[in-house]
C-alpha cells in the first residue's frame, strides 16, 4: 500500500530576502498586500483608502459633505482592572473616516475595506450594539 507524499506547502510568510528588498526600497510590509500612499501630506494605509479621501474631498468641495474628519477614534470597552491588581487593555474602534452628509442630514461613520477581519467584523457588531452605529463599508 502506498502513502500519499505530503506536499510542503508554500508559506505565505516573506523570506529574509523579500524582508531586505522591503527594507531597502521602502516598500511597507502588509499582510493583505495594501500599499501606504501618500496624499496632501497624510499616509494612508492603501490606495483605495487615499482614492477615497480624494472622492470624499470632491464632494466637501462641492458642499454634499462636511466636517471631513479622518482616523476616529471610537471607544467600545474600558480598560478593565482585576482584584490581583492587574489589568487588560480596552477596546476601540478606529475609523477611517467620519463626514456630515448634508444630503440625508447625518453623520457617517466610514471604513475602506478590503478584506473584512474576524476582527473587524466583531468590532462593527459592538459598533451598533454600544454607540447604535451603523459603519458604511466602501
Amino acid at each position: 500500500m502506498k502513502l500519499a507524499r505530503k506536499t510542503r506547502r508554500k508559506s505565505k510568510r516573506p523570506s529574509s530576502l523579500e524582508k531586505l528588498v522591503r527594507e531597502i526600497t521602502g516598500e511597507p510590509a502588509n499582510k493583505f498586500g495594501a500599499v501606504k500612499k501618500d496624499v496632501d501630506g497624510i499616509r494612508f494605509d492603501s490606495t483605495k483608502e487615499a482614492n477615497r479621501y480624494e472622492q470624499l474631498k470632491l464632494l466637501v468641495r462641492a458642499g454634499k459633505i462636511r466636517d471631513l474628519r479622518l482616523q476616529v477614534r471610537y471607544d467600545l470597552i474600558p480598560k478593565q482592572k482585576f482584584s490581583d491588581g492587574s489589568s487588560m487593555v480596552g477596546t476601540y474602534y478606529l475609523a477611517d473616516f467620519v463626514y456630515f452628509d448634508c444630503d440625508k442630514g447625518c453623520e457617517v461613520v466610514e471604513d475602506v475595506k478590503g478584506k473584512r477581519t474576524d476582527v473587524y467584523q466583531i468590532k462593527r457588531k459592538l459598533m451598533k450594539l454600544i454607540l447604535n452605529i451603523e459603519i458604511l463599508e466602501t
